[in-house]
């Protein structure tokens, strides 16, 4: 969770609510907040008034401004006492007057040039004529051979090794208008919008998608969840800081190990769900990737109202500070969500409730 979901007038008026006799877990139940998180800010805010903190804020914010400020004046009035004169100087002048205000007054070529006035571009301007006839010819006698090769290839192997320099040879290229046309993105085949129903049986249909969220210190993590469309049931939440394909591939493969392979599995478009190595691992266990069409994401209505549910209960009610952390809140809560959490869509039943209720011989929920 970030830390911006409070701010910080917000917070010391939660702590007020408990120092006015407010019990401190109704309190973190009506904010939805953990009690962990309340006292880490107890620790950080007790005693501060809200009219105290923003005065002090605004204070502290106006002071390092005015600091900043004198600072900048200051020395760029010193420096300028030491080099300029009362007369109008040309641009060779200041130029040379900048360099020193930059070795004696350890001031940056942007400060120095805009308090002389001096252009950016004047400083690094160097007139000169060149004659690009060989490094025309250089290209020329290369693509003549090679006409399928672009620029990285063109300057590897020809221009380089002569000495060229890249940006130069650049230059040439493109005002030669040599640059071989872009690759088109890439089209995902049409997707044709299924209904969405429920299975009869376990194992028939998975729902699969993926979440991103952030630790205390502001570090992003995703999770890689994998959900049975039959009873609802969280068959896995893998969580890290990347999540590639041969990453899902295996945790895909984990469950297959234990429970066997669905008939099906349902996904959007993501760069990871329209990989090579995910197509390979669904021909190899006989799997039929459903994908869902671009931008519709309600047709995954299953994994996405477990989202919603995932985010609410565990990534935003709770402080994090580290991976571990995540995963063994997750997966407590996950045993929690499949054995006792009530599901509306299956008349009041939890995942495990529900599974046995409808169980078969065939059925693979352990």
């Amino acid at each position: 969770m970030k830390k911006s979901k409070f701010s910080e007038e917000q917070i010391v008026r939660i702590l007020k609510e408990v120092e006015a006799g407010a019990k401190v877990g109704e309190t973190c139940r009506k904010h939805g907040i953990s009690e962990p998180t309340y006292y880490v800010w107890k620790s950080k805010y007790a005693g501060l008034e809200v009219s105290q903190l923003r005065h002090l804020k605004d204070v502290e914010a106006e002071l390092a401004r005015l600091k900043r400020m004198y600072a900048d004046l200051a020395l760029e009035h010193h420096a300028l006492k030491d080099v300029m004169s009362p007369k109008a100087l040309s641009q060779a002048r200041r130029l040379e007057l900048s360099l020193a205000m930059q070795t004696d007054h350890g001031l940056s070529a942007r400060r120095a040039d805009r308090t002389l006035r001096l252009s950016r571009s004047a400083r690094h301007y160097r007139p000169r004529v060149r004659d690009d006839g060989p490094l025309i010819a250089a290209i020329e006698l290369h693509l003549k051979d090679n006409p399928g090769h672009g620029f990285a290839l063109l300057f590897d192997g020809a221009l380089r090794p002569q000495g060229w320099g890249k940006t130069r040879a650049w230059r040439v290229y493109t005002a030669l208008k040599l640059n071989l046309p872009r690759r088109g993105k890439r089209r995902l085949p049409e997707r044709i919008r299924e209904p969405l129903e429920v299975p009869s049986a376990p194992n028939h249909t998975w729902s699969a998608d993926f979440m991103s969220d952030a630790l205390w210190s502001g570090r992003r993590f995703r999770t890689f969840n994998v959900n049975d469309d039959f009873n609802r049931e969280s068959m896995k939440i893998d969580i890290d800081s990347s999540l590639p394909s041969a990453r899902i591939v295996r945790a895909l493969d984990e469950l297959v190990e234990v429970r066997g392979a669905p008939k099906r599995l349902r996904l959007d478009n993501g760069p990871e769900f329209i990989s090579e190595a995910l197509k390979q691992w669904a021909k190899r266990h006989s799997v039929n990737l459903v994908h869902i069409q671009p931008g519709k994401p309600t047709q995954n209505a299953y994994i996405e109202r477990f989202n919603r549910t995932f985010r609410t209960e565990v990534l935003d009610r709770f402080v994090f500070t580290t991976l571990d952390e995540v995963r063994r809140m997750a997966e407590d809560w996950r045993h929690r969500y499949n054995h006792h959490r009530p599901h509306r869509s299956l008349g009041g039943l939890s995942p495990h409730h529900y599974a046995v209720a409808n169980s078969s011989p065939t059925s693979t929920f352990k």
